[in-house]
């Protein structure tokens, strides 16, 4: 227990992550189409700004700008020659603000899906996956980052390849996957079988759960599945900040901090141990989760009529668990919030 992820969740009952990435940074000018890693090196105070926007509000856990910082994604800006040093800067800058942040806060290493489908449907294979992983949490590993964070999976060969980076890497880590309409992912999987993944993997991580996704109704509903398949390691709740709305040019998440603070709630009580915000949380939001955590005694494990009754209604009549196979979605790209 000797990284300092474990040794704060064995000294706290739950720790706050931070919220979205990408809708803070379009608040701060960065473009459409624009990467955001290049920002490591480009624009290091907003990046700077971003952390200590989530410290500030609270947040025990934040992570870094480097989502899309692997080689796949990063050729399409021609970037893929820069892999360790983005990834390298992300975390630096993260280390920068952690260390002043004057109590414990654990920098961790964004690692987002390489965007790639695996073969025979696609071109990416495993040792493929594994180097691109590996690659981007060297830089992470060398930037000062605590843990590597894997997030927005939706493929469990892509869960497997990180997994085996981040040994390779010999850094701990987490990892949380995307669970859409029905209560799965774009390739299909259960948060039962994401809870039994995680369990057989030779280097399980710390812990993991699930981010993104459709909103904090249907995220709840995921997490209660993942406590229902009994494992006792501890759960990730990082769900969006409402549903996306376009208005006036712009994507526009509709949850309020006071819808954020039910979830927060809710989330703790369900019993996730790490809990934040994804698509569309912004400080504001991470103030308010963080004082109803605070403030706000436990109470019994909700039941999906609670959360639907405090958070809204859910997207689809099936969560995932039963025999059904779910809808066929297309892939499609996501970038974390």
């Amino acid at each position: 227990m000797s990284d300092a992820l474990s040794r704060l969740l064995a000294a706290r009952d739950w720790l706050m992550a931070d919220g979205a990435t990408g809708t803070n940074l379009f608040n701060m000018g960065l473009a459409s189409g624009e990467a955001p890693e290049l920002w490591n090196a480009d624009q290091p105070e907003k990046i700077r700004a971003l952390y200590r926007s989530a410290v500030d509000a609270g947040s025990d856990i934040f992570l870094t700008n480097s989502f899309g910082g692997n080689a796949s994604r990063l050729k399409l800006h021609s970037a893929q020659t820069r892999v360790h040093e983005l990834n390298r800067r992300a975390a630096a800058l993260g280390r920068e603000v952690a260390d002043a942040a004057g109590r414990p806060v654990v920098v961790a290493g964004s690692i987002g899906p390489t965007g790639d489908i695996f073969a025979p449907m696609g071109t990416l294979t495993h040792p493929l996956a594994v180097e691109m992983f590996h690659e981007q949490a060297e830089g992470l590993k060398a930037g000062g980052a605590d843990v590597l964070w894997v997030e927005t999976i939706s493929a469990p060969e892509e869960f497997k390849a990180a997994a085996e980076a981040a040994l390779l890497a010999n850094m701990p880590w987490c990892g949380t996957m995307s669970f859409d309409t029905a209560g799965r992912t774009m390739m299909g999987v259960t948060s039962a079988q994401l809870a039994a993944l995680v369990e057989k993997l030779p280097n399980p991580p710390i812990a993991y759960g699930a981010n993104c996704g459709v909103g904090a109704s249907d995220l709840m509903r995921t997490i209660l599945g993942f406590v229902a398949a009994g494992s006792e390691r501890p759960i990730i709740a990082k769900g969006n900040a409402g549903i996306p709305k376009y208005h006036d040019g712009h994507i526009h998440y509709d949850g309020t901090p006071a819808l954020m603070a039910e979830y927060a709630v809710l989330a703790r009580d369900a019993g996730a141990r790490i809990i934040g915000g994804c698509c569309g949380t912004m400080p504001e939001h991470l103030k308010a989760m963080r004082a109803a955590l605070e403030t706000r005694p436990r109470g019994p494990r909700p039941t999906v009529e609670d959360i639907a009754a405090h958070l809204g209604g859910f997207s689809s009549a099936s969560d995932g668990t039963g025999d059904d196979d779910g809808p066929t979605r297309e892939r499609r790209g996501r970038r974390r919030g």
